[in-house]
């Protein structure tokens, strides 16, 4: 099976929020909630001030607390090894909402928890993520990191890929390149 991850280029995120439409529209997302977001973070003193785009989205962990916070099992890890959420399952409860240290998940007003799932049912046609396909500065690059040919093996290879709070120790599958802030993850 793959090891599925999202490599974000920063420098490359032009903030036209093009990623954020097309998960809502793809994944029919009701308004007012988002299953990925786009974070501007700037620093600095007028007029010496420096900004950077960051997308932020669920980070399909290899040790996804979610999981073992959710007490029907509705959080679970797929055959693909990404994290999903079985709706007829989830009673509510709001626990892997909590546990997930991204703050990644949702309550949708139906009142089960909601969140990225690497469009999943793409990924079952061989198609990209809708986020990825709409990314009009290339800066979301998706696919198999147990593939050392893949362009995601190869790029966490050639930059000093990071992961948001990899204090965490979730072991995230969502890296950084190019980023101008070192603790800006």
């Amino acid at each position: 099976m793959p090891r599925y991850v999202m490599v974000i280029d920063v420098e490359r995120c032009i903030g036209c929020m093009a990623c954020v439409i097309a998960c809502k529209k793809e994944n029919n997302v009701a308004d007012g909630y988002f299953r990925t977001r786009v974070v501007e973070e700037v620093r600095g003193e007028f007029p010496y001030l420096r900004m950077e785009l960051r997308s932020e989205l669920c980070n399909h962990c290899e040790i996804a607390p979610c999981i073992d916070a959710c007490p029907t099992r509705a959080s679970h890890r797929a055959k693909d090894g990404t994290v999903q959420i079985e709706k007829k399952k989830c009673i509510g409860c709001k626990a892997c909402i909590l546990a997930c240290p991204y703050d990644a998940r949702y309550s949708t007003p139906e009142g089960v928890a909601d969140k990225c799932t690497f469009c999943d049912h793409r990924l079952k046609e061989g198609k990209n993520p809708a986020c990825v396909e709409t990314c009009l500065g290339h800066s979301r690059i998706f696919g198999d990191l147990d593939d050392p040919n893949s362009e995601v093996s190869q790029l966490i290879k050639k930059y000093d890929a990071s992961v948001r709070l990899e204090f965490a120790g979730t072991r995230p599958r969502v890296f950084y390149i190019n980023k101008k802030f070192a603790g800006g993850l």
